[in-house]
């Protein structure tokens, strides 16, 4: 199973301070739900704006350096010849770079960059929780590529796919373009009338309640790292301590909420108390589940892209440790039991190694890990000592057959000899 990552921007630097907090940034940028499908502006680390605009294809910035003296001065874009007629040596042609990251990718397998696991559920961003769910539920073969939160679409976006070497970013943009591509539309059985409830729904979840979420998170950054046990060492895959990271990391979250708590404002939200805030998102909850009702899900017995949406926000809410106080979870549990339930069956249904996710913290539970090979050559040695042992206990049974067989035949010409001895004295007398 390969999950090296091509053309990766290196991460190893003299000072690991310096290193960190871009990435402490992204990992902010994975706990603010909306922050996870925005511009780089808003989810690259440290709010530099500069960041989305230089990040271009690498196939544009090698048009974009190619060689424009050529036309100019050959005129009709041929040779340029100097003042005595020779023709001017050609020049090497700038070698193209692979617009994408996995260069040596498998056909159609899809290939997501999106954040971290945690010991809670497998992501706290609902977008990426969203497309991951989604290509399960679809039956896509796909692959987590392990990036350390270091890398980002050319929109300066978590999650993207790459996929035949062509990246696709946003996460509607994704789930539409792979339905399209590989005819797995969730909603293909749903009536317009229906589609246009999924629309509406949708909208709510992803423009309305995430805040209410972010809200929360922003206000509580302690709690949300308890609530998600979230082991900021392994999702960096930094040596720096915890403290520090956790430090960097509410320093960079505080900005990032501080720019969303903006935005929340000119929706309206940001102007509201917390415990108000909290009412809309019960409202939210109690929508939801008076139009699930007594369903498995949202439009009957099978899961749409509704349901696959409604799971990855919810989940949020659901997957908090106990011990952490969330008003919404409490909420949600005593009031909308039906959506404790929805989130229990799309979790068996999308995720039976949710167990080995959460507790290795493995990005690719999903797929059959082989056989190491350390195991095997020990294996191996074992059985070509088992051979020997044996060899050697047939030798040393061979040899004490000899031996036995020797000295019977030594007592046995000691007998004779003395038997003839016997024979000599009764001749002589």
């Amino acid at each position: 199973m390969a999950t090296e990552v091509e053309n990766k921007p290196v991460a190893v630097a003299e000072e690991d301070k310096k290193v960190e907090q871009p990435a402490v940034a992204a990992a902010a940028a994975a706990a603010t739900p909306a922050a996870a499908d925005k511009p780089a502006a808003d989810a690259a680390a440290g709010g530099d704006d500069k960041k989305a605009a230089d990040e271009k294809p690498a196939v544009a910035v090698a048009a974009a350096d190619g060689d424009g003296a050529t036309a100019g001065e050959g005129g009709d874009g041929g040779a340029a010849t100097s003042s005595d007629g020779a023709a001017a040596p050609a020049k090497k042609e700038k070698e193209v770079k692979p617009t994408v990251h996995k260069a040596n990718f498998e056909k159609d397998v899809v290939y997501l960059y999106q954040f971290t696991r945690t010991p809670m559920l497998p992501s706290i961003s609902p977008f990426c929780l969203k497309v991951e769910t989604w290509l399960r539920l679809a039956g896509l073969k796909y692959e987590n590529i392990d990036h350390k939160l270091k890398l980002r679409s050319k929109k300066g976006q978590l999650p993207f796919v790459e996929v035949n070497g062509e990246e696709i970013a946003d996460s509607t943009i994704i789930m539409k373009e792979l339905a399209q591509r590989y005819e797995k539309d969730l909603d293909a059985a749903l009536t317009q009338e229906q589609r246009n409830i999924a629309h509406a729904m949708i909208s709510m979840l992803e423009n309305h309640l995430i805040w209410v979420v972010l809200s929360w998170r922003s206000k509580n950054t302690e709690q949300m790292l308890k609530g998600y046990k979230i082991n900021l060492q392994h999702a960096l895959g930094s040596r720096l301590p915890n403290a520090l990271l956790n430090f960097f990391f509410k320093f960079q979250f505080s900005r990032k909420c501080f720019q969303g708590a903006k935005k929340v404002k000119a929706q309206g939200l940001g102007v509201h108390k917390p415990e108000e805030i909290e009412e809309f998102g019960r409202k939210d909850l109690k929508v939801l589940s008076e139009l699930l009702a007594d369903k498995p899900f949202f439009f009957g017995d099978e899961p749409t892209t509704l349901d696959c949406v409604a799971f990855s926000v919810l989940a949020q809410i659901h997957f908090i440790l106990d011990e952490v106080k969330y008003g919404l979870k409490e909420f949600m549990q005593e009031n909308c039991p039906n959506l404790v339930g929805h989130v229990s069956r799309i979790k068996e249904r999308c995720f039976p190694d949710w167990e080995d996710i959460c507790t290795k913290l493995d990005l690719n539970a999903h797929i059959p890990k082989p056989e190491p090979e350390t195991k095997e050559n020990k294996e191996g040695a074992d059985t070509e000592k088992t051979a020997e042992q044996e060899k050697n206990e047939s030798e040393k049974e061979l040899e004490k057959d000899n031996s036995n067989e020797k000295t019977e035949k030594k007592e046995e010409k000691s007998e004779k000899v003395e038997e003839n001895k016997e024979k000599e004295e009764a001749a002589a007398k």
